[in-house]
């Protein structure tokens, strides 16, 4: 690639300010295109603004100048333009698909208007404007159910509570964040946020949303029973947002596909974040978007032999205030039989830490409450090589608050 070639962005997330900035480092020009009217911002943080602990400014991204705001339409491939909602079009050399995903909205009676928009009262949780609009309607005493006790789910709930409104959380498995906890772990989130005033319910399934005159009312189960409700937050999971990709032709599956220089079935145009599918796999998370973004920041420059080959991602949810409380889970978080489990709990403390070791080798864990050694046991768990076999070091990790 030439210091003339023409790189074109969309999507001004983490992955896409990632990628324009590192361009930008290493001298190659780039137009960065996000619809959002707000500054580019992380989206991780975007429960903490909900929570009255940060401002909208405290977790805006640096941007890059070439930021261009607008929708964009579709893709012409032969022309090699994008074309966009004011009528206007881009020309590329490289395109890289950074369009993030979109909330899952559940298909439960009454949820949407006639108009097909959310009634009043009932919110979905992904941007910024998402979060201004709850934040206005919260007030101390407001009745509120979140739907969805995964990661988004637990962070919007404490979130709500904090700001002094009654919550119920509905979560249609048997427990929170299953897909990244243990059973022990689960209980021990489930803890804090009934400690902090949510009511928890699980093993539960939302049939219906009920409104009157156009605002949301109650939240009813499949079982009958109905929660009061004047604020309704859908934290029911993302999906990766490839209707871009999708009208333009590109391979897509769960997401864009992508091989190991992140380009799609079109050698032009690339993907990353969680839009992104390397290797049968969509991330979600914000690790790997960052990775990838590096990689081909790498490979658009010129450096021609940097490959993405996959991330082996940590989820750590700190959720800070007066009752703090820190968790982190990475690989395999239940064992298999043959497993060797190493577990720590203080009940008191409220810590939990339990690792599982497969063939010699670190596989995945969790650790809850005390986390000053998660940046050793992620190291061994990333590098993969085998433990020492009488097994101290591996207790010295789980113990040393050090961490190294």
């Amino acid at each position: 690639m030439t210091s003339n070639t023409r790189v074109v962005v969309i999507g001004a997330g983490l992955a896409g300010v990632r990628l324009a900035r590192r361009l930008g480092e290493l001298g190659t020009p780039v137009t960065l295109v996000g619809e959002e009217e707000h500054r580019p911002y992380n989206r991780v943080l975007l429960a903490e603004v909900l929570a009255g602990r940060y401002t909208p400014d405290v977790i805006a991204l640096p941007a890059p100048a070439a930021l261009t705001r607008a929708r964009v339409l579709g893709i012409d491939r032969e022309a090699r333009t994008v074309e966009c909602a004011d009528g206007s079009k881009i020309a590329y050399d490289r395109l890289v698909l950074a369009t993030g995903s979109n909330p899952v909205l559940p298909p439960l009676r009454g949820l949407f208007t006639p108009d097909h928009v959310l009634p009043e009262g009932v919110h979905a949780f992904r941007t910024m404007d998402d979060c201004l609009g709850l934040s206005k309607a919260v007030r101390p005493g407001v009745k509120a159910v979140v739907i969805g006790g995964g990661l988004l789910g637990v962070s919007a709930a404490r979130a709500l509570a904090q700001r002094g409104a009654q919550v119920m959380l509905a979560q249609q498995s048997e427990r929170l964040m299953e897909r990244q906890l243990d059973p022990s772990a689960s209980k021990l989130v489930r803890r804090h946020l009934v400690d902090l005033g949510v009511e928890v319910h699980t093993d539960l399934r939302v049939r219906d949303v009920r409104c009157v005159g156009g605002a949301v009312r109650s939240v009813e189960m499949a079982d009958g029973y109905a929660l009061d409700a004047e604020i309704v937050v859908l934290a029911c999971g993302v999906h990766p947002r490839v209707g871009l990709a999708q009208t333009a032709g590109l391979q897509v599956r769960k997401g864009v596909v992508v091989d190991d220089e992140l380009r799609t079935s079109d050698p032009y145009i690339h993907a990353i974040g969680d839009c992104a599918q390397h290797d049968g796999n969509v991330y979600g998370l914000a690790t790997p978007a960052l990775e990838q973004a590096d990689v081909l920041a790498e490979l658009l420059a010129g450096r021609a032999n940097a490959r993405y080959t996959g991330t082996r991602s940590l989820t750590r949810l700190t959720l800070p205030g007066q009752t703090a409380f820190d968790l982190a889970a990475f690989g395999e978080t239940e064992a298999l039989p043959g497993d060797d489990v190493v577990q720590l709990a203080d009940a008191t403390r409220g810590t939990y830490r339990k690792v599982v070791v497969r063939d010699d080798r670190l596989v995945g864990g969790v650790l809850v409450g005390e986390l000053g050694t998660v940046g050793a046991l992620a190291r061994a768990w990333e590098g993969a090589e085998p433990l020492p076999s009488d097994g101290g070091p591996l207790l010295h990790l789980l113990t040393n608050d050090g961490g190294s």
